[in-house]
Order: structure tokens, then C-alpha cells, then sequence
């Protein structure tokens, strides 16, 4: 996966990570572990998954997913 290949080539100690996701079905799947042990010193925060019949209007889901992370009002 392009994201695996990414967190192989970068040091992301100490920096905050925020995942997000558009899936037909399978969502997260394995990544948010596989991140974390890719990333150990990195912190993970809770990530959003939206459905594909979410991705038209995904305005309040985002903007609720983001308040609650404390990153929007």
C-alpha cells in the first residue's frame, strides 16, 4: 500500500497522526495497527471512516469527527 511505502521512508516520531478513510466496505481494515507499529512514537488519534454512500455530503461528519478531536468548533 502507497501508505505503508510512505511510513517506511519517513521518521514520524512525535508528530500527530490523524486518519481518515472513503471505503466501500472494509473501512480501516488492519491500518490504524499496522500504523501504530509502523509509527510507535508517533500518536494516532481516532480516525474517521466514511462510507462510499457518505462521500457525497461528508461536510457534518467531518466537521463533527474534527470538534471532537478538538482541531474545529
Amino acid at each position: 500500500m502507497t501508505l505503508y511505502s510512505f511510513l517506511d521512508d519517513y521518521d514520524l516520531s512525535g508528530k500527530k497522526m490523524i486518519p481518515s478513510v472513503i471505503s466501500g466496505g472494509s473501512g480501516f481494515s488492519n491500518t490504524i495497527h499496522t500504523t501504530e507499529s509502523m509509527e510507535p512514537d508517533a500518536e494516532v488519534l481516532d480516525g474517521l471512516s466514511l462510507g462510499s454512500s457518505q462521500a457525497a455530503n461528508p461536510k457534518d461528519a467531518v466537521a463533527d469527527w474534527l470538534s471532537g478531536l478538538g482541531f474545529a468548533e
